[in-house]
């Protein structure tokens, strides 16, 4: 059985909008980020597995459970189900908090290690989309392209492949890039 690709999705920032200083905790908090919808489907349309790998030390510092985070992930999975007939097809989280030294927790490649093992993905042909330079080096860690989205323009990032300002540029070079 040939190993499959995998696109490689950041949570907060990419998939949803951030809560400035805080966390999304629930359902009624939880809200897409413009244009990722239809960077999702040009993505799933193109024959890649989705993994959203996602730091979440809210749970880590009591601020949200596990029940919470899964609450908030069905939520996201049935609007997405519900808008266009498909969804995520594995979720990695990490609760750990920043100061632990985790293997699973970005910039570390751990999530990324066990979505390859179990669901049988090749990193080299894969893509990690982020907003920060820690998803950017956990998806080098693997081997994968990387693309990170926000304003990097002051800032030397030579670890990602890609940069763009907005997930409605990414989709344009990826329409091209994915062919």
């Amino acid at each position: 059985m040939m190993k499959r690709k995998a696109f490689f999705f950041d949570r907060d920032g990419i998939v949803n909008k951030r809560l400035m200083g805080g966390y999304v905790t629930r359902p009624s908090e939880f809200e897409f980020q413009p244009d990722f919808v239809a960077l999702f489907q040009l993505v799933k349309s193109h024959g890649f597995y989705t993994v959203i790998i996602t730091n979440q030390q809210g749970i880590g510092k009591g601020i949200m459970t596990e029940n919470d985070l899964s609450d908030v992930h069905n939520y996201m999975q049935l609007k997405l189900i519900e808008s266009t007939g498909i969804s995520f097809d594995a979720i990695y989280y990490c609760g750990d908090l920043e100061q632990t030294n985790s293997q699973r927790r970005k910039p570390n490649p751990g999530m990324l290690l066990e979505a390859i093992e179990a669901h049988y993905l090749d990193s080299t042909i894969s893509i990690m989309l982020g907003d920060s330079i820690s998803d950017v080096q956990a998806g080098k860690a693997v081997g994968s392209t990387t693309i990170l989205i926000g304003d990097f323009s002051k800032v030397d990032v030579p670890e990602a492949d890609y940069i763009f300002d907005s997930l409605g540029s990414c989709s344009k070079f990826l329409e091209t890039y994915l062919q």
